[in-house]
């Protein structure tokens, strides 16, 4: 097993499956049964979520929403998306514990550092919500802050392709994927593999990425056990 402790974050447009918003039932269950494969091999779990398949505030915002009112609105989402996933993981045998960066009692318990490890040393799935509880951050930020504080050897970005390519490979099928990059390759070549504020905090804490396809069975585990699927960024 290469990586014990990973921060695995997901897009909440991944949780979308074929439909054009919301939550796809069989999407989380195939998504709990990959997150299931990992747990039975002993790695300690945390999990960020975005929250794009209900909500995102940036784009209203152009519409003439008040952008920190939207980010809230994100953040909400991303509790939403925390709770399903929780259910999911339960409902397959799965310990979880949801934390978020906002406080709602009645759903999650508040963020806490400590408590976030203890549950991870335990052996719980340890899923962060509500992003860093502040407007103008991503998820992707949130993702990169919560795994430097809880010491994790990954970052491990489930998306719709299989790595990090020269361009858009749904828009240009001619498109070049890289099997590795360092961090300062892919600021030289203008990839966008997270936004700046999250990429620099992973490149300052020395922290991989790896961005893979989460829709392939499998990949997850392969990842875990050290094969090379989708594309490694390290310093």
């Amino acid at each position: 097993m290469k990586y014990k402790r990973i921060l695995l974050k997901l897009s909440g447009e991944a949780l979308m499956g074929d439909n054009s918003y919301g939550i796809d039932p069989k999407k989380l269950n195939e998504f709990a049964q990959e997150i299931k494969a990992i747990f039975s091999a002993g790695v300690e779990i945390a999990i960020v979520i975005g929250g794009g398949n209900i909500f995102r505030g940036i784009s209203l915002n152009r519409e003439g929403l008040d952008r920190v009112q939207g980010d809230y609105m994100g953040m909400l989402a991303t509790i939403i998306n925390g709770l399903a996933l929780q259910s999911t993981l339960e409902n397959i045998g799965i310990p979880t514990r949801l934390q978020t960066a906002l406080k709602i009692e009645a759903v999650a318990e508040p963020y806490i550092k400590r408590k976030a490890v203890r549950h991870l040393e335990k052996g719980r799935v340890v899923i962060f919500s509500a992003g860093t509880g502040n407007p103008f951050f991503t998820t992707d930020s949130a993702a990169v802050l919560r795994a430097v504080e809880i010491n994790a050897n990954v970052i491990i970005k489930g998306t719709r392709v299989d790595g990090i390519y020269n361009e858009d490979p749904e828009k240009n099928k001619e498109a070049v994927k890289f099997e590795s990059l360092s961090f300062n390759e892919v600021i030289k070549k203008g990839l966008k593999v997270m936004d700046t504020t999250a990429f620099t905090l992973s490149k300052e804490n020395k922290l991989p990425i790896i961005v893979f396809d989460i829709n392939i069975k499998g990949n997850l585990i392969k990842i875990i056990n050290g094969e090379k699927i989708g594309t490694k960024v390290y310093l």
